[in-house]
């Protein structure tokens, strides 16, 4: 590690511009005597003289010259940068990228997506689908949106929807030509299932059920798996098998009769989509845009019930 630091080189650069420790110091708002002090240990741990110094004037030695030629053109981009980041402050720019599955952005981001981008003409999201949880600091993400009960405990969570079913469902050809009740899960034990695999744990999901606050996970069998539910879906259509999904994702093929409901006394509500994030400290304008459009959104009510 180097004896010296960025302030030290932007300090002779200072001294080395205003020819003057005097107008420097005041400059750089310190004292003549830290100023001296900082340009002797720069000089001392670079190994040769940086300024030449008389009575009346402070000039760059040819190694001082070298030096800022270099020096002068890299202080003045981050100077610039560092405006462009004050000006850039407080305003919405730049791109948003969010973790959703296809679920939480038809449900929370597609509602609200419009009037954002209006409201914003020089932002830009960037949604990206997966069905697993990620971590979003590790992928420079800015936020995830999740079902509330798999959040990480260190994550900030902001409810985005409302409460959510799930709903066990079988196309009336797969009922009848199977036959077999279904009246408590382990019944599915002799059903084909139609089974989802969660990709990043590299397991198949067990089912969940929960009656009278007694919860049941079951691992049903079945000749199909899939991680995409909407694949699940065209597969209970098709008679396929059983399918474990959300309920308002089913509700209307039930109303049209295409899929019998099962189990219903079994399958409660549980918390539904919370938007997460990392900390609260230091928020990108933008993502503080996109959450306060969020809220706006459900106290209008124009959230999709579940």
């Amino acid at each position: 590690m180097p004896a010296y630091s960025l302030n030290d080189l932007a300090a002779f650069a200072t001294v080395a511009g205003q020819g003057s420790y005097t107008r420097a110091a005041a400059a750089l708002g310190t004292s003549k005597s830290n100023l001296s002090h900082t340009i002797r240990r720069l000089e001392t741990a670079l190994g040769y003289r940086l300024l030449q110094r008389t009575s009346r004037s402070v000039a760059p030695t040819e190694a001082g010259e070298a030096l800022l030629a270099t020096l002068a053109p890299a202080l003045e981009t981050i100077s610039a940068v560092l405006d462009d980041l004050d000006r850039n402050h407080d305003q919405v720019t730049g791109t948003l990228r969010i973790t959703a599955t296809r679920q939480a952005y038809e449900a929370v981001i597609q509602p609200m997506l419009a009037d954002f981008l209006s409201d914003h003409p020089r932002a830009v999201v960037e949604v990206l689908v997966d069905y697993a949880y990620r971590d979003i600091v590790a992928d420079r993400l800015d936020a995830g949106i999740r079902l509330g009960e798999k959040l990480e405990q260190d994550m900030v969570a902001l409810r985005v929807g409302p409460d959510l079913r799930m709903a066990v469902v079988a196309a009336p050809s797969y009922l009848t030509a199977k036959r077999a009740p279904v009246r408590h899960p382990h019944d599915l034990l002799a059903h084909r299932c139609i089974n989802y695999r969660m990709v990043r744990a590299g397991t198949i999901y067990a089912w969940e059920f929960e009656q009278a606050g007694r919860a049941l996970d079951v691992q049903v069998p079945g000749p199909l798996i899939f991680n995409d539910p909407e694949l699940m879906l065209a597969a209970a259509l098709d008679g396929l098998g059983v399918g474990y999904l959300l309920d308002h994702e089913v509700a209307p093929h039930v109303e049209a009769g295409r899929l019998v409901r099962l189990l219903a006394d079994w399958t409660p509500p549980f918390p539904g989509f919370h938007l997460y994030y990392p900390s609260r400290r230091q928020m990108r304008p933008i993502l503080r845009a996109f959450i306060d459009r969020l809220r706006q959104g459900r106290q209008d009510g124009s959230a999709p019930s579940g």
